[in-house]
């Protein structure tokens, strides 16, 4: 039976996509691990490879189709030997069947690629994509006819070494899937459809009251105004936040910090590194100084992990970087195991590939921090949103000349910065986030220890 090329989920977060473009037509023929496609995420287009071999029946969502589903069928993979009535077989599967393999496929590789590292502090590689094993070609009976199995059910039969062409599939059409395998194995009859038993369905969150798009429009009739459609990234980053600010309970404490000290530091560094083509920013000093806080503040390093707490060890320190259409947080980590030149080189070259949307996943998920620096626009202070699942963000606002009075009680002109902190409550404490909030500003008023 012909294969449904099921929307893949390129990140852990990925709920739909665009279809960017096709890279195969009709009548190709393909192997695993073949680039078939370019597809667009919330943050960025990815590269879809082919998981088995066969020859593309049919094209089911032509490219440019944004709002595509994870798990919705993209197109028809035929195997040797099948012809266009297969491709009509596996358009209209039975309802649920396809879907329901298809989500627990990508459940179990979605599963082994957020496995926990090993105790010993092995760190496993990212994916940017989700791969599953090429399932084994499909068996024939003794009379040499074709034994109709899903993927899955072919992938476990190996594995067990059942003999597929014994058994009798439950599925549509007597197609054998996953639950006969593993009743064969276990000696016992699948179970029938009807004595399945029901998820209970839980009880659906009261909606947010929202205003639709038409009445709106109705509101602004007559007016001149450019009506613009949400791209993929906006979607994300309106549902994210507005997600964070409603179930986060935030709360924010606010310092000033003295920057003449670290503007002194930074020059004589930078005439230092000229040489080398190195030029530290202010920015880069504020990471250095949020990654050490962190490690001496450990209780802080944390993130909420719905039914409990995970504290990390390393300070992996997110930075949130504008670009058209929305914002990236890519993360610096180990950032209090650098030097501030190799964080300023990492973060420079994550800015520039985060502003042509070439960030792979693993590079702006993760972390337990973030820092979200509008100083640069002449912005004096704010307040941040906290990324979910960090502990807390920093918001930076720029440096100001202004008067303050000195250890001896003079009045002098010095250059000083707003710092606001929103601190997930479920995560980190008042004091606990006072005490943190200390070490940063501490490491900025003391830059020379930021070396040690």
């Amino acid at each position: 039976m012909a294969t449904q090329i099921l929307m893949p989920a390129l990140s852990p977060t990925m709920e739909e996509g665009t279809l960017a473009k096709w890279l195969v037509k009709e009548g190709d023929e393909v192997s695993s691990g073949d680039i078939i496609a370019e597809i667009e995420t919330d943050k960025a287009t990815m590269e879809f490879e082919a998981v088995d071999e066969g020859v593309i029946g049919k094209i089911l969502v032509s490219e440019g189709t944004s709002g595509v589903k994870v798990n919705d069928p993209i197109a028809v993979l035929l195997e040797e030997g099948e012809d266009a009535s297969a491709v009509d077989e596996a358009e209209s599967p039975v309802p649920g069947e396809a879907q329901a393999e298809a989500a627990e496929d990508a459940k179990e590789t979605k599963d082994a690629d957020n496995a926990p590292a090993e105790k010993s502090g092995a760190k496993s590689a990212p994916s940017a994509a989700p791969k599953t094993e090429k399932a084994p070609a499909a068996p024939q009976d003794a009379d040499g006819k074709r034994v109709f199995a899903s993927p899955l059910a072919r992938r476990i039969a190996a594995d067990k070494g059942v003999d597929l062409s014994a058994l009798k599939g439950s599925g549509p059409k007597g197609r054998i899937v996953k639950a006969d395998v593993e009743a064969a194995e276990t000696g016992k009859a699948a179970p029938a459809k009807a004595d399945a038993p029901k998820a209970e369905a839980a009880a659906p969150a009261p909606a947010a009251p929202t205003v639709s798009s038409s009445a709106i429009a109705k509101m602004y009739e007559g007016r001149d105004y450019e009506e613009i459609e949400l791209n993929g990234m906006r979607k994300t980053i309106a549902a994210r936040l507005a997600e964070a600010k409603q179930t986060i309970p935030h709360f924010y404490l606010r310092r000033s910090v003295k920057l003449d000290a670290l503007m002194k530091f930074r020059s004589q560094l930078n005439k230092q590194l000229e040489g080398r083509g190195v030029k530290l920013s202010v920015n880069d000093f504020i990471i250095k100084a949020c990654a050490l806080a962190l490690q001496s503040v450990p209780d802080a390093n944390a993130v909420w992990a719905g039914d409990k707490v995970f504290k990390l060890k390393p300070s992996d320190v997110a930075v949130a970087v504008a670009i058209e259409g929305g914002l990236f947080t890519p993360v610096l980590k180990d950032a209090e195991a650098k030097s501030l030149s190799t964080l300023s080189a990492e973060m420079k070259d994550l800015a520039a590939r985060a502003r042509d949307r070439k960030l792979a996943p693993h590079e702006y998920q993760g972390g337990s921090f973030a820092i979200s620096n509008l100083g640069m626009f002449g912005i004096e202070n704010f307040d941040a949103v906290i990324n979910p699942p960090h502990g807390a963000i920093l918001a930076v606002g720029a440096g100001i000349k202004q008067p303050v009075v000195n250890d001896e009680g003079e009045i002098e002109v010095a250059t000083v910065m707003s710092m606001t902190l929103s601190v997930d409550h479920r995560v980190i404490d008042g004091a606990l986030g006072a005490e943190l909030m200390k070490a940063i500003c501490e490491n900025l008023e003391n830059p020379v220890l930021m070396l040690a």
